[in-house]
């Protein structure tokens, strides 16, 4: 038996391995101290065998205070070492890390850390302070501070790691199933669930990720998404966190990009389709990079032609489709998403790729009830559009104390020699095509159900967002559902003034009239500018704006 199987089945247990393998390789570099250019001099950084002694260390104290196997601990923390160094300790102690999602509504995250009922809270002193004023995880009974001195806190994480240095290994015996932690994310409507990550859903994320974009130990990333960054040392890659607000992306500064690239050697590079909007916008070309991940959101066609101009010939640019409680689920590569543009824009959806082996896609009818056995599902042939359905080893089982939305979102499926599995409904609306390609046509709540049919924001909405004096569309429906109005709603590009709407209208008809469905839109207004989730700035706020249609529209 190899050391790698003969390890617990936990995201951490990697880390001893390449620690001996490699200790003086720089695991994490992270922005401290600025230069007189105003550019990051990354001088924190952790070595695979710092990072391996000192998270030892942090588990053994937290262990002293009951932070042990189990323990949801909620964590509060910038990207910064004591980020990673906590996130690792709390895998090796088997303890369950409660993250939420910076960029969820804060009236929302109240509710998310009541429902995880967390034992402890680990944040940074702000964090506390909003902890105490405002009744956050009023259960948590062990609260750790990163800051200086222990204020509003039993004790801080130098402490904590003081009281357990020397102590060796803190591996657990973590076992498939148990839980590993519990990830609020942002959400397309209302408040954010807690998906629940088991081990082995950790464990094959990376061993589906490193084979699907062939990753190599020996690597250097620059994920803007830092809870990314917890899988490179797992596959032996070097992190670079970038100088910026993982929150808002589209506020990013290129130049600390392309400093962090040109300086580390960095060859890969994760982020929101916003970041790449940033970096296109800079114009800038991409020197060295070989791997470029988007993900979060549809990437706009114009925007993976700009960024393919400015990469080096060879590099690759995936677009992998998912969510939290399943990822990765499908993947295309950049060359073959620009030749589906023209489809797109024409109504075909957006091509999301092959499923990510050994994940088992198939398409179900459109149900809004749950299913909780797979014989009442109905599976479609190629070309009919339906719900996403996933089956494969990342696909999540349930939600922390959401009994409802788990039976919305999971079927239970009988094998033929008798096991069981978890089928994930996607929530997103899809079809094959005839290449086997999977095609996403949008969210499942957000299709408008009109007397003619479904209409689907994916299919609707590109081709009007080809029209180049405007920034974005969105399909909202108005009325009862089976007698919706169609409504498309239409922010102008940056700089596009308002007078020009009445013209940009006369050929956004024109472009409808073009398809079947889409010249079934008769109303179109003008947005001075939509509301969009802060991180990614890409999920467009569609409830929001169907209130305010029905409000504003000549019908209402």
């Amino acid at each position: 038996m190899s050391a790698a199987a003969a390890e617990p089945c936990n995201i951490a247990a990697a880390l001893p391995r390449r620690a001996a393998q490699a200790p003086e390789r720089v695991a994490m570099r992270c922005p401290g101290s600025r230069g007189p250019d105003g550019l990051p001099r990354y001088d924190q950084t952790l070595s695979y065998a710092e990072l391996d002694a000192r998270s030892d260390a942090i588990a053994a104290g937290l262990a002293q205070r009951g932070i042990v196997r189990g323990t949801r601990t909620v964590v509060m923390v910038r990207p910064s070492p004591e980020f990673f160094l906590l996130m690792f300790a709390l895998f090796k102690a088997g303890a369950v890390p409660v993250l939420v999602d910076p960029g969820i509504d804060k009236r929302a995250l109240r509710q998310c850390l009541d429902e995880a009922a967390p034992e402890a809270f680990i944040g940074i002193p702000l964090a506390h302070i909003a902890r105490v004023v405002l009744g956050w995880a009023r259960s948590a009974r062990i609260r750790i501070t990163t800051g200086a001195r222990a204020w509003l806190a039993d004790a801080t994480l130098a402490q904590v790691e003081r009281d357990g240095a020397g102590a060796g290994s803190q591996l657990a015996d973590t076992r498939p199933d148990d839980v590993a932690a519990i990830l609020f994310t942002s959400g397309s409507t209302g408040v954010p669930k807690g998906v629940v990550y088991r081990h082995r859903h950790f464990v094959a994320q990376i061993a589906m990720m490193g084979e699907a974009f062939g990753i190599a130990p020996g690597g250097v990333d620059l994920p803007t998404f830092p809870p990314f960054a917890l899988f490179d040392p797992a596959l032996g890659v070097t992190s670079v966190i970038p100088d910026m607000d993982p929150t808002r992306p589209a506020q990013a500064d290129p130049r600390k990009l392309h400093d962090a690239i040109a300086r580390f050697g960095v060859d890969q590079l994760f982020g929101s389709p916003a970041l790449m909007a940033v970096l296109v916008r800079h114009g800038a070309p991409l020197t060295g990079l070989k791997r470029v991940t988007s993900a979060g959101a549809p990437v706009p066609p114009d925007t993976v032609a700009a960024l393919r101009a400015l990469l080096p010939d060879d590099a690759q640019l995936w677009t992998p489709y998912g969510a939290t409680e399943c990822l990765p689920v499908a993947v295309i590569e950049g060359r073959e998403l620009q030749s589906t543009r023209t489809a797109t824009e024409s109504g075909a959806g957006t091509c999301v790729g092959r499923a990510v082996a050994p994940n088992e896609i198939r398409i179900i009818a459109i149900d809004d009830a749950p299913i909780a056995d797979w014989a009442q599902a109905r599976v479609l042939a190629a070309g009919e559009v339906g719900e996403i359905s996933v089956a494969g080893p990342t696909a999540t089982d349930t939600y922390f104390n959401r009994e409802a939305a788990t039976r919305a979102a999971k079927i239970c499926e009988t094998l033929a020699d008798g096991g069981q599995r978890i089928v994930h409904r996607m929530g997103d609306l899809g079809y094959f095509d005839e290449q086997g390609r999977l095609w996403f046509c949008g969210r499942k709540t957000h299709r408008v159900e009109i007397a003619q049919g479904p209409l689907y924001t994916e299919q609707v909405e590109p081709v009007f967002n080809a029209h180049p004096q405007v920034r974005r569309t969105a399909l909202v429906g108005v009325g009862a559902h089976g007698a919706q109005r169609p409504v498309l709603c239409v922010e102008l590009a940056q700089g596009v003034s308002a007078r020009e709407w009445t013209r940009i209208e006369r050929e956004l008809r024109a472009l409808g009239a073009a398809h079947a469905h889409t010249a079934r839109i008769a109303d179109f207004l003008r947005h001075k500018r939509f509301p969009v989730d802060i991180r990614h700035n890409a999920k467009i706020g569609r409830e929001k704006l169907a209130l305010w249609a029905a409000k504003v529209g000549a019908w209402a």
